[in-house]
């Protein structure tokens, strides 16, 4: 890899006046909607079939200890376009748009200004506005190419305007993703500039509307739950984190009455993602760029499937917060070797990852940290910790987390009425599947005075590098641990 970014640097430093000098890598990234660590067969997952990302996690190598600092959409996505938190972007559901100077710092935009061919499919999940309070829209024209769509987008193909031409041969949305990559990747292969090609897959995303086409693949299947499955394992976590729809879901999505259908269509929805990811791959090949692509795989967040008897996403939980994370960069000496990582990642990683691959420099700013030095020796460190953040949703579910590698700490400020402020600890490396909460725990209070101090030092982070814009200056006090709740409470109301 050191020897990829020596040549980047010789690039730059002395350009060359041919284009066909240009041996950057070409960059493939692929975003899954909601998709949890435990529906792939390279996470072990009982029962799930995706040989194409299996494959790629073959060739490539495996994270084990990824997360989505903030595990919502909205916030997510802006997080790995710009390699910054949530506090520091102010985008989200009920905050804001991302505003236009942090657009003009993000990974497409960069990478187009460097000379790269750019194109992005699927469900963007922001505008970009020119100030806090200005009206936002699709930053279309940024891209070479476009198939893009507003909000969630649809899983009728025919829906999304701009991947309307694809709707005969692929009336579902899943593959019709893939043959916009296949298209692009063909194209974009004749020229002598290097490209990036950024897909976000609707799926598995509610509502659950799986590709028919692949009716056959679980049908009549059982599944293995999970030893945090249903709500007894989840007697021990906050009252505060019930308030939100992530509780009433575990009934209303049908975790608890039919389990194994429920997991078979979650799993469909993923296999569709698989077939499209082998499209994209078939397509490097036969352009004859497959060596010169680096490739890489997550998801804007995981999802709760039942563990601890809750749906959805949002809470900063194991399977809401960490995700499949598998990236691949042909020629390097630890591809192929069915490496994984365990070190401590985050999404907002991917835009320094990116930028690095691409010899472009990591504007200031940025709170990510490249993956490279991971690929190069997995058993490297970069984060000591990260945050993990929810500011969406009902009051009570707001909570600010802090992960490491072997332990996460998760204080709920949240104390109306008969609540109080609750605090969680899990033993990481112990307790993988947060099965008890060591926060009262005689034996553990020195871990719990560590970890802390280290989630006030994330929250002064917050309040002195945060934005002051979008409300979110008033978490300053709400994630306090010293503020009396009379206080706090006065900047619900306020907000």
């Amino acid at each position: 890899m050191r020897q990829f970014c020596l040549l980047f640097v010789c690039l730059f430093l002395f350009p060359s006046t041919s284009l066909q000098a240009d041996k950057r890598p070409n960059i493939v990234f692929l975003l899954a909607d909601d998709q949890a660590v435990r529906s792939m067969g390279c996470y072990h997952a009982p029962g799930a079939r995706t040989p194409h990302l299996d494959q790629l996690a073959k060739e490539g190598m495996v994270f084990d200890a990824h997360y989505d600092t903030t595990a919502i959409c909205m916030a997510s996505r802006v997080n790995i376009m710009t390699g910054r938190f949530e506090y520091r972007t102010g985008c989200n559901f009920e905050h804001g748009p991302l505003i236009q100077e942090l657009w003009d710092r993000s990974y497409p935009m960069l990478l187009r200004r460097a000379g790269y061919q750019t194109a992005f499919a699927g469900k963007f999940g922001f505008v970009v506005a020119p100030e806090p309070e200005g009206k936002g829209s699709l930053p279309e024209s940024d891209f070479d190419a476009w198939g893009g769509g507003p909000g969630q987008t649809s899983y009728n193909t025919a829906k999304n305007k701009s991947m309307a031409v694809y709707a005969k041969e692929y009336p579902h949305s899943t593959r019709s993703y893939g043959a916009f990559g296949r298209d692009f990747i063909r194209k974009a292969a004749k020229s002598d500039l290097p490209f990036c090609l950024s897909i976000s897959f609707k799926a598995p995303h509610h509502p659950v509307q799986p590709d028919p086409e692949f009716d056959h693949v679980y049908q009549g299947m059982t599944f293995s739950k999970p030893t945090n499955y249903g709500r007894q394992a989840g007697l021990h976590f906050s009252r505060q984190s019930q308030q939100g729809r992530q509780y009433e879901r575990f009934d209303s999505w049908h975790y608890r009455d039919d389990y194994d259908k429920t997991i078979a269509l979650y799993y469909q929805q993923i296999f569709a993602i698989d077939v499209a990811v082998g499209m994209i791959r078939t397509a490097l090949e036969e352009a004859g760029v497959s060596d010169d692509t680096v490739v890489i795989y997550t998801s804007d967040n995981g999802f709760m499937n039942g563990a601890h008897g809750y749906g959805s996403k949002v809470l900063p939980y194991e399977e809401s917060s960490r995700v499949p994370l598998i990236m691949y960069i042909p020629g390097h000496e630890n591809s192929g070797q069915r490496l994984r990582c365990q070190s401590l990642t985050g999404n907002v990683d991917f835009l320094p990852t990116i930028l690095e691959l691409a010899g472009v420099n990591v504007p200031p700013g940025v709170d990510g940290k490249s993956l490279l030095s991971l690929y190069d020796d997995p058993k490297k460190t970069t984060h000591q910790s990260l945050p993990l953040i929810n500011v969406w949703g009902p009051p009570a579910v707001h909570s600010l987390a802090v992960v490491t590698a072997n332990a996460k700490y998760i204080y709920w400020p949240w104390a109306e009425g008969n609540f109080e402020p609750a605090e969680e600890l899990y033993d990481l490396e112990q307790d993988r599947m947060e099965l008890s909460n060591i926060a009262k725990a005689q034996s553990r209070k020195g871990q719990l005075l560590e970890m802390r101090a280290l989630y006030d030092r994330w929250h002064k982070d917050w309040v002195d590098r945060g934005l002051k814009f979008h409300r979110y200056q008033p978490f300053d006090t709400i994630f306090d641990r010293m503020v009396d709740w009379q206080k706090k409470r006065v900047l619900y109301q306020l907000r």
